[in-house]
């Protein structure tokens, strides 16, 4: 049986091949996010609380885990296929503006991920998934550790996303010794926005629309799709007006 990987991606790169992770400051974290937190941790004490009463412990199910209604108008998962994977994403979408045309949007230049297990955590307690990443986006990630957290979850790192070239994206599932998954280079196969009450970024922006990508040659571990959903942020401005030739906006997903 082939397997599904179900991921929220993250961090971005304005180069292809050689990807640097940037550091993410928690400054601009502050205030507008307390709220946010202490929706995530209520809901985490009320899950723990829950877990005491269960008569035996919960299990690591993938197998009953489905799409959000979000992403309804995506292409359903390939017949044959199961879960094997599922990731919250945080990092950055990176873009570059031409200088003379201030007027024109900014264009996509790829995305640089680092990705946290978020798999046991989603299928015992579905209800957390929207909040992981919302949570996450106000805390900075340090530069490629395979040993970090992903706070306040606590994730431990699953692997990294980046793009090996302008419609490349690949995920890598094999960084991390206890997570051996699998690599997949894949391309986008559909696209459906963000809905309309979708968390904003830390700027306000819009969060970015959710994908479903396929299995380039080159995969292994038998993945063959990828899904975006849950994605918080990462929007780049209207136009390219006072912004830089390049620059990130900070994200989340799963």
């Amino acid at each position: 049986m082939h397997a599904l990987l179900f991921l929220v991606s993250a961090l971005s790169a304005s180069v292809w091949a050689a990807p640097t992770f940037p550091n993410l400051s928690p400054d601009a974290s502050i205030p507008d996010n307390i709220r946010t937190l202490s929706e995530y941790f209520n809901l985490l004490a009320s899950k723990v609380q829950d877990s005491r009463l269960l008569a035996v412990p919960p299990v690591c199910d993938l197998s009953r885990m489905s799409l959000p209604a979000g992403a309804s108008d995506l292409p359903a998962p390939s017949p044959g296929l199961t879960l094997k994977h599922i990731a919250i994403g945080r990092g950055t979408q990176n873009y570059t503006c031409d200088p003379a045309t201030p007027g024109e949007a900014p264009k996509a230049v790829g995305a640089l991920a680092t990705l946290f297990n978020a798999s046991c955590v989603v299928a015992t307690s579905p209800e957390l998934a929207s909040t992981l990443g919302r949570a996450a986006l106000h805390f900075p990630v340090a530069q490629s550790e395979p040993s970090q957290r992903l706070a306040p979850s606590n994730l431990g790192v699953s692997g990294v996303h980046y793009f090996r070239d302008a419609t490349t994206a690949f995920f890598n599932l094999d960084v991390a010794p206890a997570w051996q998954i699998g690599e997949i280079p894949c391309a986008k196969n559909a696209s459906t926005p963000a809905p309309a009450d979708a968390p904003r970024g830390l700027q306000r922006e819009a969060a970015v629309a959710w994908l479903k990508l396929n299995a380039r040659p080159g995969a292994t571990g038998g993945l063959q799709e990828v899904y975006r959903v849950e994605t918080v942020g990462g929007s780049p401005p209207a136009t390219c007006a006072g912004m830089k030739d390049s620059f990130e906006v900070q994200y989340a997903t799963q």
